[in-house]
């Protein structure tokens, strides 16, 4: 079946699966010389001030590496950090249970990943609330039907019906058993990361010490400023020991946890990328690893973070330079403070988006469903950045300027002063020539008022049912499944993961 047969053959309007390389030249916002010197400005503070590390297993580790250590402090020598940069590959894939659905990470290749860990949930007819394991059933079912989706973005929010300690090991369940996409386990303590890599074993059918590498990524968030937690240097040391993906993420937000200048900003969050690059290397080196931009500002009136800004699309292109200037891979994300699904939850998105994509983002976190900067997850925002993300695809495709593409036999036909829509050139092709969207309303507005002129968000709301309706759940093998029950209920009886 063609690519456009498959897109005609869904009940819901979509673009067939598949990644799109991103054909356009990352934006530079700022100069060379200029990433030069916020680099040397990371690395002196490495060096300097150090990084707080409150892991003894992670201090022993940089320590043995040649890392200066006092106390909780780690300080790094620019010569180190290079000699651990330089293990780090440019690109790498991603496996995932069903092999037609491998990524391709670096490079031109973009992967969107699904919001992952807010508290809350969402949706138009019930507002914003505690999720259930059954609704977070629904919206990983949701996520798996979604094309434009590659992978699952770590548990769309919590199951506060479940046990804080135990929840985790549902959570993977679900992700395995729902989708035969690449997910996200959950990096917070040694047991909860270790949960998750054995059991993505189990759904790959391997072995843990054969476990294909990687097929598994997790987020590290720095303590900015300046310090890495234990339970987050416990998932970072566990995922790259086992191959796996780590993503260092700080989250670098100006006037609060970072300077208030953009460019102070940035320097933090550089050295805190680089420490923890630097780590995964130590621990594994050559192991793939990911460098996090999530450098944003606050509103200085409120003191609450800000999202979608001109200086988060500013940061993420300079992310993208930084990140290329190491030779890193790089992680940005779709992100807005709208506190309902509206225009500003549009165009705070879309300002995140551009931002990532034209940093050039290889993993775009959050790209379909965050709300209320990142506490909430939406049924509505998920499909309404899912329609700006193919919308994104579609810009990614390439001009063809071949004889046909011309169109001259066209307008020679028509001729001045005519119209193409009887043209025998439009006729060949009109049913796949544009775009077509999954959520827009392209009516004119006395069609659309007579319809009853519902909203981008009614229908947004009245889509995701039709998604869940047309949901046909991955065949996971029966070995495997019995295999992940037993392993889920032998951790239980054992406690599970208490929290950190």
């Amino acid at each position: 079946m063609s690519r456009r047969a498959e897109r005609r053959a869904a009940g819901v309007p979509q673009r067939p699966w598949g990644q799109v390389p991103r054909r356009l030249t990352p934006v530079e916002v700022i100069s060379r010389d200029q990433v030069e010197t916020i680099h040397h400005a990371a690395c002196r503070v490495l060096a300097e001030t150090g990084l707080r590390v409150l892991d003894g297993g992670a201090r022993d580790r940089f320590r043995a590496a040649g890392a200066g250590v006092e106390d909780l402090t780690v300080r790094l020598d620019p010569g180190l950090v290079a000699e651990r940069l330089a293990t780090v590959p440019r690109s790498f894939r991603l496996l995932a249970r069903n092999p037609a659905r491998n990524l391709a990470l670096g490079g031109a290749n973009m992967v969107f990943a699904s919001v992952g860990g807010p508290a809350y949930v969402m949706d138009l007819a019930r507002g914003r609330r505690d999720g259930t394991l059954a609704e977070m059933e629904d919206y990983l079912r949701l996520v798996q039907a979604l094309n434009v989706i590659q992978q699952e973005g770590g548990g769309p929010f919590e199951p506060m019906d479940l046990p804080a300690a135990t929840r985790h090991l549902d959570i993977y369940a679900a992700q395995i058993r729902l989708l035969d996409k690449n997910w996200q386990t959950q990096t917070l303590g040694r047991a909860r990361t270790l949960d998750g890599i054995a059991m993505a074993a189990i759904g790959m059918g391997a072995a843990l010490d054969s476990l294909p590498a990687p097929c598994l990524l997790g987020i590290i968030n720095t303590n900015s400023p300046l310090q890495l937690d234990i339970p987050m240097a416990e998932g970072l040391i566990a995922l790259a020991e086992h191959g796996q993906v780590n993503v260092i993420t700080p989250f670098t937000l100006a006037g609060a946890m970072a300077p208030v200048s953009l460019a102070g900003a940035l320097v933090l969050q550089h050295a805190e990328a680089l420490a923890g690059i630097v780590l995964t290397q130590i621990v594994r080196p050559g192991v793939p690893v990911m460098y996090g931009g999530f450098t944003s500002n606050v509103d200085m009136a409120s003191g609450a973070p800000a999202f979608g800004t001109p200086e988060y699309a500013k940061a993420a292109m300079a992310s993208g330079q930084l990140a290329r200037h190491i030779g890193v891979p790089f992680r940005s994300s779709n992100v807005t403070s709208a506190n309902a699904v509206d225009a500003q939850a549009s165009y705070e998105s879309q300002m995140a988006i551009w931002g990532a994509i034209m940093g050039g983002v290889h993993l775009m976190e959050h790209a379909a469903g965050w709300m209320h900067g990142g506490l909430t997850a939406s049924f509505e925002k998920l499909l309404l950045d899912a329609e700006m993300l193919q919308m994104m695809q579609a810009v990614m495709e390439p001009v063809s300027t071949d004889a046909a593409e011309l169109a001259l036999a066209a307008i020679a036909e028509v001729g001045p002063g005519g119209h193409f829509f009887g043209a025998a050139h439009t006729l060949d092709r009109y049913r796949e020539a544009f775009h077509r969207p999954l959520l827009s309303d392209w009516s004119p507005h006395e069609t659309w008022k007579e319809a009853g002129g519902i909203g981008t968000a009614e229908r947004a709301a009245a889509l995701w049912p039709r998604l869940l309706a047309e949901y046909q759940e991955p065949v996971l093998p029966a070995d495997r499944a019995e295999e992940l029950a037993d392993y889920v209920a032998r951790r239980k009886a054992e406690g599970g993961a208490p929290m950190n």
